[in-house]
């Protein structure tokens, strides 16, 4: 009987050091995971690899600065069953942080997004400038023809340019380039339907690829955005007449990289493909990516009766009815003016 006594009073103690040790171990496991981390100067950032194990995403995240027991960090992570559900991806630190905060991050796929800006009146040369020099892309297009960027994208255009809206593009960091021109892709597409969609009665397009064309033009000819309505008139009526479009922008689209910043008369003379001083209609492709702003006045140009402009060197336009009075703004403004 009284080695029972003692055996009970020996399995209360050790039950008793057993539950001290284990709220000892629990406080001090909370402590650790509600304790700002010491780290590296700030901020620091790093990248999780798609399929990186618990224990290979604590060990870079050592090498970058932001954990110095990764062993500690993993038992956390595993206690708390979140050992499986880190997200690929780059982060950044930028404020401390405590070992809870830091596996939310992680296991929230909190990532670092980078930014590439396409610009309104850029051309696709420009586009693929931008990403190939941007340091937070995967070049997937580098040595890559424009043909085969298409292909790759599953584009049928047999040209590239005008078909890439102008936007703010966040993404995460090591995503393709690629997947960025995607993404502008089928934005671009969906305003050119909305807006096609939409379009005035009896325009001189037959199809929504001669509106963006079109757009183009009038984003490149377009010095004040309150005047952008009008050129888009303009250039509506003068194919609704058969007249020729006179835009310098497609001649200098046309000259491409020969072009030296002076349009010459001999460059307006000299026929080719976008010369719309010699061609009527349209060129055969855009010269530029169009803004929002360009494809709905395109598709829903004011009531004008306005057949030319011509710049007043100032950034704004001058535009007329008639032959003779625009003959005499050009006079006035251009000392050797063309349209």
């Amino acid at each position: 009987m009284r080695l029972n006594r003692q055996n009970d009073r020996y399995l209360r103690a050790l039950l008793g050091a057993a539950v001290a040790v284990v709220v000892l171990i629990g406080s001090a496991f909370v402590w650790y995971a509600a304790t700002e981390l010491v780290t590296a100067p700030l901020p620091l950032q790093f990248d999780l690899r798609p399929g990186s194990s618990l224990r290979a995403a604590a060990q870079e995240m050592e090498r970058a600065g932001v954990l110095r027991e990764p062993e500690r960090f993993v038992l956390m992570a595993r206690l708390l069953g979140e050992a499986k559900t880190i997200k690929a991806g780059s982060y950044e630190v930028s404020e401390p942080v405590t070992p809870y905060r830091l596996l939310q991050k992680i296991v929230q796929g909190e990532v670092t997004q980078a930014t590439v800006i396409f610009v309104e009146g850029w051309t696709f040369r420009q586009i693929r400038k931008v990403l190939d020099e941007h340091p937070d892309v995967t070049h997937a297009t580098h040595g890559l023809t424009d043909a085969e960027i298409l292909q790759r994208l599953g584009i049928e255009e047999a040209s590239p340019e005008g078909l890439f809206f102008p936007d703010t593009y966040h993404f995460a960091r090591g995503n393709s380039d690629l997947r960025v021109l995607r993404r502008s892709h089928r934005l671009m597409q969906t305003h050119l339907e909305a807006q096609w969609a939409a379009r005035a009665p009896d325009l001189p397009l037959a199809t929504p690829y001669e509106a963006l064309i079109l757009a183009s033009i009038v984003e490149k000819e377009t010095g004040r955005e309150e005047e952008r309505p009008l050129v888009a008139a303009v250039f509506v009526n003068r194919l609704r007449k058969g007249m020729l479009l006179q835009a310098d922008p497609t001649v200098i689209y046309g000259l491409g990289e020969t072009f030296d910043g002076n349009l010459r008369k001999r460059d307006l003379q000299a026929d080719a493909p976008y010369n719309t001083y010699t061609r009527t209609g349209l060129p055969p492709t855009p010269i530029a990516t169009p803004g929002l702003a360009s494809l709905a006045v395109t598709l829903n140009p004011p009531a004008s009766d306005a057949l030319n402009f011509v710049s007043r060197g100032d950034g704004s336009s001058h535009f007329s009815r008639t032959l003779g009075e625009h003959e005499r703004a050009v006079t006035k403004y251009q000392r050797s003016g063309r349209r």
